[in-house]
């Protein structure tokens, strides 16, 4: 006889109380039970010891958020700008603190690339006096219009140019035609510009306007919001009396001076007398440049890409690509770049091989010729 057996006989063969299974289902209840106590237990301690100290106690102070300004709002992207990538072609460009580019600023108001939209109708106009159209000495500066095949077109402006002496004469010196435009204020311009109009480039005056902060130095005789109309027409004359042989004018930074109505209706009623084109940088997706052009007359267009707000060869070659696509879709696309040596690296192994990709290198007196420009 084993001795579980011996055990019953002397318990009245009962079973004992650990053998039972109710017993046992009992005591893991029990035991889940006191676990699920003590995890509210602790749960309830630990946040008090998170609330805040009493009153007296020192407190480590709260880091203070400084507001950013509310961005403009960007422009719609058009449905099917797809780069090979997959990523949205008409995307705006990230934050860039220190872009390099002597319209630093401007680029945190811009997108790298302006989608070719209709434009809403503009608001009613004041009723204003046209002055007299001038001659249009813009189609007598132009280059003529280059055999396009019907191939999309491409306008590629330089701006700032004559400052640099060195890196504008670089630029100068690529296969055109380009439109390169030179700042007023540069030394002996009148004799750089000369030299590339004989290079076979378009010719326009970069104009300084008046940016959003205060912080940058436009440059001399900058046209400002609040300024006479005598003023603004005397600043503009000085930039105009620089050199020649130009079509037009584009602006230099503007981000402020082109979302103002009362000094653009100055701007344009004097390149409305005097027979001149205008290009609209797109700064500020608040320019009034295009509505006020149309309203005066005004020969205009405006750039659909920058190309160098990161002066890396690679960020430039990305952003002729987005031109070329742009173009492709569009009929016709103008982009900006700037004298720097990443800009005239990529362009100088970017210009050569824009025929046999299906394209036409024309200088931007053509794309507003074509009405493709805004």
């Amino acid at each position: 006889m084993g001795r579980r057996d011996v055990r019953r006989m002397l318990m009245g063969n009962k079973v004992p109380l650990w053998e039972r299974p109710s017993v046992l289902v009992g005591v893991m209840v029990a035991v889940l039970v006191l676990g699920v106590g003590i995890g509210l237990a602790l749960g309830l301690w630990s946040g008090k010891a998170g609330k805040a100290p009493p009153p007296g106690a020192e407190q480590e102070p709260a880091p203070v958020i400084m507001a950013s300004p509310a961005a403009p709002s960007q422009p719609m992207p058009s449905a099917g700008d797809e780069p090979d990538d997959g990523r949205p072609l008409l995307q705006p460009p990230p934050p860039r603190p220190d872009p390099g580019s002597s319209e630093a600023l401007e680029f945190g108001h811009a997108s790298d690339v302006v989608a070719l939209a209709p434009l809403p109708p503009p608001p009613p106009a004041p009723e204003v006096k046209l002055p007299p159209a001038g001659a249009a000495i813009w189609l007598r500066n132009a280059l003529p219009v280059p055999k396009t095949g019907g191939k999309p077109v491409i306008a590629i402006i330089i701006d700032d140019l004559g400052v640099d002496r060195r890196r504008s004469e670089r630029m100068a010196q690529l296969k055109g035609p380009l439109t390169l435009s030179y700042m007023t204020y540069a030394e002996d311009v009148a004799h750089q510009s000369h030299d590339a109009r004989a290079r076979g480039h378009e010719l326009m005056v970069h104009v300084p306007m008046q940016p959003q902060s205060a912080s940058y130095d436009p440059g001399a005789e900058v046209l400002e919001v609040g300024l006479s109309s005598d003023e603004i027409r005397r600043r503009l004359d000085w930039g105009l009396s620089r050199f020649d042989g130009y079509v037009g004018i584009n602006n230099h930074m503007g981000s402020r001076f082109t979302s103002d109505p009362a000094g653009m209706r100055v701007v344009m009623a004097e390149l409305r007398r005097r027979g001149l084109a205008f290009i609209d940088s797109v700064t500020s997706e608040r320019t009034v440049g295009a509505e006020t052009a149309r309203h005066y007359g005004v020969p205009f267009a405006a750039r659909h890409v920058f190309l160098d707000n990161d002066q890396g060869v690679a960020h430039v070659r990305a952003q002729l690509a987005k031109t070329e696509a742009y173009a492709r879709k569009h009929g016709a696309a103008i982009a900006i770049g700037h004298p720097h040596d990443g800009t005239i690296e990529a362009l100088a192994g970017w210009l050569p091989g824009l025929e046999g990709r299906g394209f036409a290198l024309v200088p931007v007196s053509t794309i507003i010729r074509m009405g493709n420009g805004g």
